[in-house]
């Protein structure tokens, strides 16, 4: 049932006049401090202000989610300002510190902020991996009390510039996409200028190809009335066929504009004249600005009519700047209200002075409008952030008795995962881009199935035709099946990294991928980092060690990725051990969220918890044997352990991470005659190593003498003239910061050109990263105590 338009009409205005005023503040009232322009997008949240009455306070119910279109946050943060989630001193502090964020934000918001958005196309698209997810969940019998809700996404048409939105539209149709909306605030301008005629068919054309029902909302009530007057079917077809530029250009210019250039171009007609003349410039402005997305009735009429579950999406018309005194003006996406046009458009908003914060300033009956907003659905149970319980991590273990690769390492200790009964593994949903088979993952999902909402059977299988992967499709299937797109890979992690604080039920996403094409997909780990979502991304294999691949599939940089990535703890283990230690401390990381206070004994943020990258490889290494010793298990875990202790008199130490061990540990055993003491530092996480050490730095800064990390008591013991050779199959500058951390001399020996093809052998030759250039470099040292 749709609300009395009155109410929503009075809620449309509110919201309009408070998300300008906010932004005006802070950029012509607040002081400003560094005498620049701090922006706030007006006109984009013009646009959208009706769409987004409509949404929020008619048709949404507690189960839906929404992500925000960047540009509409001042819009966001009125609403929930209006509905006493927000306070007054964060909107007086909007864009500035501790204030509300310039673009929605799960995590720095205080708000009922749903998806981040800010990185354009990526809120968009992640609402259909969340309406997959949702899915998944609801299959479960876990999940099966799940309510489901839809997961809607409000867009600007430049977001469909975007071509991560065609890739998820791709995997939404092959995954049976439903519940899911995307609204487009169709404006037709952009930060450079008029989006394109014609964008609108293509645009239509390419969802029905998808599945989609589309829904074109172009003409507002005011106008679909004036249709039906004499003369009204030709206003229409003029309407239809003015270019987007001139509809912006008259729309700025007004009423009188519109007047005349109508009547140019129609000439006396008679009764479309006379439809015309019986509105004052004002009314005429007034009619031809009311398209369906600037019509808050139309919108709320829309909504309601859709009584399915299909994926759909709305290609509302809008004025970008609708209803202010920049409305339709080309420049208006970054532009703002001068003082002189606020101070006119408070007037005509009907804003008393001084009560320009006060959330009904000017509205007639405030008792009526409260009673309809404390009855609105959508914000009837409160704050929608939920929470699951912990899942114990079961014990790892895996035989160390021979010759193994990480890769097949980690495929082995998910299949083990997979013959038990843990409340974990039945929580563990992976998915890859088209490599699951080579990345390891087959073993899991011949046992736990690959999931859909109904069942389909593998027709090898029903052929008896041989072969190693068992595809059977069911609900009760732990493995979603992606296409290539390394951006929905990490989409897909984000929405199921989310499952717990949007369904209440928690996930233990793993994705793998291979290790270069992780770059391929950085701007959607970033976004899925940035809202907090919790996951485990494994790239393999890594680096040169690819050996016969070449270039185009051997890694360089991503290690420093790892470092450089807020929320994702970096490991790259060499040895099957170290990876089931990281394991199973991973699987408990991710479900943390503490308070974030800093471990003394490294100065890591554990408590707060977060996802973690594992990088391996295919390399067979001869295994060191059983190892128990906690020195050993919490080194792995803090980011490196010494291998080979260094003695009293170290002047050497050999520092490696990943699959580098074997060419590290022979380098050692040749050097061993002709220098004392040699030390092997074997790295498990140059990242977690560093983020240590930077932060215990900062500790001793504000006055704690006694801050030290993991690293300097590493190498507190190792003489002043000791000399370090760090190696690794990556960017040498991922272990070449370690002499810095006590003041030893350091030479790095890493891969910094794209690779060839060849033998590992080969590779590690041509790159230095082989025993012999070890051996090399620390023959070219200088022996004894360094001078100066």
């Amino acid at each position: 049932m749709i609300p009395d338009p009155r109410h929503l009409k009075t809620i449309e205005q509110r919201l309009l006049w408070l998300s300008h005023w906010m932004i005006h503040h802070a950029n012509h009232i607040r002081p400003k401090v560094d005498g620049i322009k701090v922006g706030g997008h007006q006109a984009s949240s013009a646009s959208m202000v009706s769409i987004m009455t409509a949404l929020y306070f008619s048709a949404l119910r507690p189960e839906d989610r929404v992500a925000v279109k960047p540009h509409a946050s001042p819009v966001f943060h009125a609403i929930q300002y209006l509905m006493g989630n927000q306070t007054r001193e964060k909107m007086e502090a909007f864009r500035g510190w501790g204030g509300v964020q310039s673009y929605p934000s799960r995590t720095k918001d205080v708000d009922d902020v749903d998806f981040s958005t800010g990185s354009v196309g990526l809120g968009v698209a992640i609402t259909s991996f969340a309406a997959l997810v949702q899915d998944y969940v609801a299959a479960k019998d876990w999940g099966a009390d799940l309510p489901l809700g839809r997961m809607v996404a409000l867009m600007g048409d430049a977001e469909l510039d975007e071509g991560n939105v065609y890739e998820a539209l791709q995997e939404g149709w092959k995954n049976d996409l439903r519940n899911c909306w995307w609204i487009i605030d169709y404006n037709r301008q952009s930060l450079d200028g008029i989006v394109r005629e014609g964008l609108f068919e293509r645009v239509e054309k390419i969802f029905d190809a998808f599945g989609w029902d589309v829904v074109r909302v172009k003409y507002g009530a005011i106008q679909r009335a004036a249709f039906e007057e004499p003369g009204g079917a030709a206003l229409r077809d003029w309407i239809d066929r003015c270019p987007n530029a001139e509809y912006s250009a008259l729309t700025y210019m007004g009423g009188a504009v519109w007047r005349q250039r109508l009547m140019d171009d129609l000439g006396d007609q008679g009764e479309l004249t006379a439809l015309i003349d019986r509105r004052s410039d004002a009314e005429l402005a007034a009619l031809m600005e009311n398209l369906g997305g600037n019509c808050v009735q139309t919108m709320a009429e829309t909504f309601a009519a859709i009584d399915h579950d299909r994926p759909t999406c709305f290609l509302a018309y809008t004025i970008k700047g609708w209803g202010t005194p920049i409305a339709g003006h080309k420049d208006n996406h970054g532009g703002l209200m001068t003082k002189a046009q606020m101070a006119d458009w408070q007037r005509h908003m009907g804003v008393p002075e001084g009560q320009e914060w006060e959330p009904f300033a000017g509205v007639p009956d405030v008792a009526a409008l409260q009673g309809f907003l404390d009855r609105v659905p959508f914000f009837a149970r409160g704050r929608r952030r939920f929470a699951d319980a912990r899942l114990p991590a079961p014990a790892i273990a895996i035989a160390t008795d021979r010759e193994i690769s990480t890769q097949a390492a980690f495929g082995k200790i998910l299949d083990d995962l997979a013959k038990g009964d843990s409340a974990l593994a039945a929580r563990i949903v992976t998915t890859s881009p088209d490599v699951t088979g080579t990345t390891s993952l087959g073993p899991w999902v011949n046992r736990r199935k690959l999931f859909a909402r109904t069942s389909q059977k593998d027709a090898f299988i029903e052929h008896r035709i041989p072969s190693t992967a068992k595809w059977e499709f069911t609900p009760r299937g732990q493995h979603i099946e992606l296409g290539i797109a390394e951006m929905n890979l990490f989409l897909l992690l984000g929405a199921a990294g989310l499952s717990h604080s949007l369904f209440g039920k928690r996930l233990i996403p793993i994705g793998t991928v291979y290790d270069p094409f992780v770059h391929r997909g950085l701007d959607a780990l970033n976004y899925a980092c940035y809202q907090d979502a919790r996951f485990i991304i494994v790239g393999t294999p890594s680096g040169v060690t690819l050996a016969p691949e070449g270039g185009a599939h051997q890694s360089i940089g991503t290690p420093l990725t790892g470092m450089a990535q807020d929320g994702l703890a970096s490991f790259e283990p060499a040895f099957a051990d170290e990876l089931a230690v990281i394991l199973e401390w991973a699987f408990d990381y991710l479900q943390r969220d503490g308070e974030g206070d800093p471990d003394e004994r490294t100065w890591l943020r554990d408590e707060t918890g977060g996802s973690v990258y594992l990088r391996l490889t295919t390399k067979p290494l001869e295994q060191p044997g059983k190892r128990h010793d906690d020195a050993f298990r919490q080194g792995a875990i803090d980011g490196a352990y010494w291998l080979r202790p260094p003695g009293p008199n170290c002047e050497v130490v050999i520092a490696y991470q990943g699959a580098v061990a074997d060419e590290a540990i022979a380098a050692a055993g040749m050097i061993a005659g002709a220098r004392r003491d040699i030390g092997v530092l074997a790295v498990t996480s140059a990242d977690r190593l560093n983020a240590g050490w930077t932060a215990a730095q900062r500790e001793r800064a504000r006055g704690n003498r006694a801050a030290l990390s993991h690293a300097e008591r590493l190498f507190a013991p190792l003489p002043r003239h000791c000399s370090l050779v760090t190696v690794l199959d990556g960017h040498p500058a991922t272990l070449g910061w370690l002499g810095a951390v006590a003041g030893h001399r350091t030479i790095a020996h890493g891969v910094e050109h794209f690779g060839q093809t060849g033998t590992i052998g080969d590779l590690y030759r041509h790159f230095r990263i082989d025993r012999d250039a070890l051996v090399a470099s620390v023959n070219g040292l200088t022996s004894g105590p360094r001078s100066g």
